[in-house]
């Protein structure tokens, strides 16, 4: 027992951990003496066993007690000098902003849903991959209509197990119709998404993103859609002076059919969204397609024109993107250059809100 006082105060003059460890492997190891006295217990006889055995057992814990405090110690020890040598220094300049950005399409995207959210619209959507009866036959464009020449569609070579052709859709209508089917009526909804067609210019390109929405309930008619619209156009472009036009159109899926100009004015020689309309300094653009829905088409939703009325709009996104925030050429939308994306591009924590102005930028 005579080694017991002198292992103790190596173990607390010990200033590493590697030294704790080796005084460790000295006493407890496999050929410590702490180890030699417990194996000596065998060959004792009952009596010395007795007498000698407590105070080897309390040998072995004052050493294990004193070596688990002195390793506890030199690692705190150690934590604290860590933690004083990784300091910051708060006055240093902060570093670069991180790199990336949330694309103008995603950003008005959110901004529609949120204008739309609080106006009672649930998101709707459908497949981009279309059969010829959701984007054409039930909404009122059967296979001779001449207005399906107007959609310059892509159609893939075979058809569904039905027999139908195929495609690419040309607008995010069939929403409407997969939404009626489905949900019934009443109903409030809009479908964004991507559509395809065959065109590309300054202001077509062959993959667009669009935004329709369809209102189904009793009693409804043109002056709802007119408010509906107003409403949206004004919490989008975060303006109370928006003025808008409407000018008897065609489209086959509604009736009366109506296309939604806005006024605007020119500042420094461009177009900027408020005001405007039949004064000087001012003019017109349309921005919307809409109408009521026609009979045949709440038919094809599997519901009673006679019971049920409703309204329908679209417009693309790319193009509302583009007013807004004063972009002039649709192709850059997609050509993937990071140096468009900086600048017309929103920070990932640039949420819209209407409470913040849904166009707000951090």
């Amino acid at each position: 027992m005579e080694q017991l006082e002198p292992t103790l105060a190596a173990i607390a003059g010990a200033d590493t951990i590697e030294a704790v460890e080796a005084l460790r492997v000295a006493a407890l190891g496999k050929q410590g003496w702490v180890s030699a006295l417990l194996k000596s217990l065998g060959a004792m006889s009952p009596e010395e066993r007795t007498s000698t055995g407590p105070r080897i057992h309390a040998a072995r814990e004052a050493v294990t007690a004193a070596l688990s405090e002195r390793r506890a110690s030199l690692e705190s020890a150690a934590l604290e000098a860590k933690l004083a040598a990784e300091t910051a220094d708060l006055s240093l300049p902060a570093p670069a902003a991180p790199r990336g950005s949330v694309h103008p399409v995603s950003q008005v995207m959110d901004e529609l849903a949120e204008i739309f959210a609080d106006m009672g619209f649930a998101v709707a959507t459908g497949p981009e991959i279309e059969d010829d009866w959701h984007n054409f036959t039930a909404l009122n464009m059967p296979e001779t209509h001449p207005a399906r020449a107007m959609h310059d569609t892509f159609y893939f070579p075979d058809k569904d197990a039905e027999g139908r052709s195929m495609l690419l859709r040309t607008h995010t209508s069939p929403v409407q119709i997969r939404a009626m089917l489905s949900q019934g009526a009443p109903l409030r909804v809009i479908a964004p998404g991507r559509v395809y067609r065959s065109d590309s210019d300054a202001t077509h390109t062959p993959m667009f993103h669009q935004i329709e929405g369809l209102v189904i309930d009793k009693g409804i008619h043109l002056g709802h859609l007119k408010w509906t619209l107003e409403t949206f156009l004004k919490a989008f472009f975060e303006r109370d002076d928006i003025v808008l036009r409407l000018r008897p159109s065609y489209f086959p899926f509604t009736e009366p059919s109506v296309e939604v100009d806005v006024g605007y004015t020119l500042v420094n020689g461009k177009r900027v969204v408020g005001g405007g309309g039949d004064v000087p300094g001012g003019g017109w653009m349309e921005v919307l397609g809409s109408g009521m829905v026609n009979r045949k088409v709440i038919e094809f939703g599997g519901l009673d024109p006679d019971e049920w009325q409703g309204f329908a709009f679209g417009t693309g996104v790319d193009r509302l993107a583009m007013l807004k925030y004063g972009m002039d050429d649709l192709r850059a939308f997609f050509d993937g250059d990071v140096r468009w994306l900086g600048h017309y591009g929103f920070g990932a924590l640039d949420v819209p809100t209407l409470s913040a102005g849904v166009g707000a930028r951090a």
